[in-house]
């Protein structure tokens, strides 16, 4: 099932592990059991310490078939994986095998701690695609709560193996999680995110240990490449550096590709995330996740950044790098057919629409990209675009030309995300030139439109532009005096990784100098 180079890999980690792992499959007859069998006896190959056994399993029994569980022994509550956890999610079997055999993860005590002091029973369905890129942070977290805490179950389901599932739960994007048989939220979700919704206690205590806190000399708002870049730059000077974060990594988790940062050729996005992260802890800095900013108050001496959770921070200067998000297109049927075929994701949520119907909105880079990566795998694809032209570069339009399955319309105005009170059913737009209103039946709608800045928050605290973006100088400095700003949500053109890095590196460097010299003595 293995080729010989992934065989070396997994044979390289499987060194690590200390202790017995038991891997016990529910198989039968059929491709992807006869598969499944293949793949559990190249991991056995891999180490003396992995035995493997196999139970038959049935159709529409207690067990889904074909999956396999991984426990120490006298165990039974360990990961299970529905499928193959090939392409993104070999990384996930990966890391549970090591986990189960006793090696350590890398994760901090005190969240460890938490996970092992959940006393409830909590049993978690994950169902992803293996081109999700976004899946595995949420595969992998409930796998480490699973290994951690014998109360909790952890089951990852390939959505293509079990499509009747996938159409019965009307799930039409990934991840999406299952908790107790109830929905329990789609999209990416940190290992935080998942304690603070299952330990109601958790925020609370989170709160009182930030308002305890001392105040920060460098305060950043957002941990997107920018805010790492400032954090690294700022801790680099010696000064008492924190970063409060809605979800480290920003918008870079949400990203797939990246082939031009320079001096790194290739990676994904949240690889990316991940060694920025690790980049700003090898400093001395206080890191502050799943804190959503509410309000910026400046003072005399102390700005004070006020935090969703009813904490406040203080610091003798800020730095704002709160990002930006996917632009909506804001019609009537969005929001409430969001996950339910209307999706952001092509790459994530693609496989689900696989020989349908779907639309993407947005004649840009991005929509086009979309609608060549989706021509590949759906029936249809029809490219909205409200302009008369695409915008795209011409290397991709002539892609796009070449698809016999894409239909591309021009001057369209998206007026409309129609369904059936439980799916999307079609697209309604207005042509722009005759009037007319025309609907497309379809089953997913893509958004690809572009992006809108974090700053709601600040309306009338500081000087934004027209486009809500935070207006900065050359330094980075806003209009409040000890307040700066870095990458997507400012006026700084070009929404880039690489030019939101330098600009965090600009502001931390600007809020240095701010603070060498509003504490140099008086003249005399």
């Amino acid at each position: 099932m293995l080729d010989a180079s992934l065989k070396a890999q997994l044979a390289a980690y499987m060194e690590r592990i200390t202790g017995p792992v038991e891997i016990t499959a529910v198989l039968d007859d059929s491709k992807a059991s006869q598969d499944m069998r293949a793949l559990l006896q190249d991991i056995a190959d891999t180490s003396k310490l992995v035995r493997v056994a196999e139970t038959r399993g049935e159709p529409g029994g207690p067990i889904r078939v074909p999956s396999f569980a991984l426990n120490a022994p006298g165990r039974t509550n360990g990961p299970r994986f529905a499928g193959l956890p090939m392409g993104h999610e070999f990384t996930s079997l990966v890391l549970a095998l090591l986990q189960v055999g006793g090696y350590p993860p890398k994760v901090e005590q005190s969240v460890l701690d938490q996970v092992r002091a959940l006393d409830v029973d909590l049993d978690f369905e994950v169902y992803v695609s293996l081109t999700c890129h976004n899946c595995p942070d949420v595969v992998q977290a409930l796998n480490l709560m699973a290994v951690q805490n014998p109360r909790i179950k952890a089951t990852m389901i390939e959505g293509s193996l079990f499509q009747g599932e996938v159409e019965e739960r009307q799930i039409m994007g990934v991840p999406t999680v299952f908790l107790n048989g109830t929905m329990f939220g789609n999209g990416r979700m940190s290992l935080e995110e998942i304690l603070a919704k299952v330990d109601k206690g958790g925020s609370e205590r989170e709160a009182q240990k930030i308002a305890a806190k001392d105040p920060f000399d460098v305060l950043i708002v957002g941990g997107g490449p920018a805010g790492a870049a400032a954090a690294v730059y700022a801790a680099r000077k010696g000064i008492r550096t924190g970063i409060a974060s809605e979800r480290f990594g920003g918008q870079v988790l949400d990203t797939l590709g990246i082939e031009n940062f320079v001096s790194v050729k290739e990676t994904e996005g949240p690889k990316f995330a991940l060694a920025l992260e690790e980049h700003v802890r090898h400093y001395d800095v206080d890191i502050m996740n799943l804190q959503r900013a509410k309000a910026l108050k400046a003072g005399s001496d102390l700005i004070e950044i006020e935090l969703e959770n009813g904490a406040a921070l203080k610091a003798r200067s800020v730095i704002l790098s709160t990002g930006a998000r996917w632009r909506q297109v804001g019609v009537p049927g969005e929001a409430e057919y969001r996950n339910k075929g209307v999706a952001y994701c092509p790459h994530c949520d693609g496989p689900l629409f696989k020989g349908k119907r779907v639309a993407v909105i947005g004649g840009g880079n991005s929509g086009v990209e979309a609608a060549i990566d989706l021509a590949g795998i759906v029936a249809h694809v029809t490219l909205i675009e409200f302009a008369d032209q695409l915008r795209a570069d011409a290397v991709l339009q002539r892609k796009l030309a070449s698809l016999p399955n894409v239909t591309t319309i021009l001057n369209a105005q998206t007026t409309e995300v129609t369904g059936d009170g439980q799916k999307v059913n079609g697209l309604r737009y207005k042509d722009r030139v005759s009037g007319e209103q025309q609907h497309v039946e379809l089953e997913g709608v893509f958004v690809q439109i572009g992006l809108v800045p974090n700053t709601e928050w600040l309306k009338g605290t500081l000087e934004l532009s027209r486009h809500g973006e935070i207006v900065v100088d050359a330094k980075g400095q806003t209009s409040v005096p000890g307040v700066f700003a870095a990458g997507d949500a400012t006026t700084t053109p070009y929404k880039q990784i690489i030019i939101a890095a330098g600009d965090g590196a600009k502001a931390a460097l600007g809020a240095f100098d701010h603070l060498i010299r509003s504490s140099a003595p008086a003249a005399a």
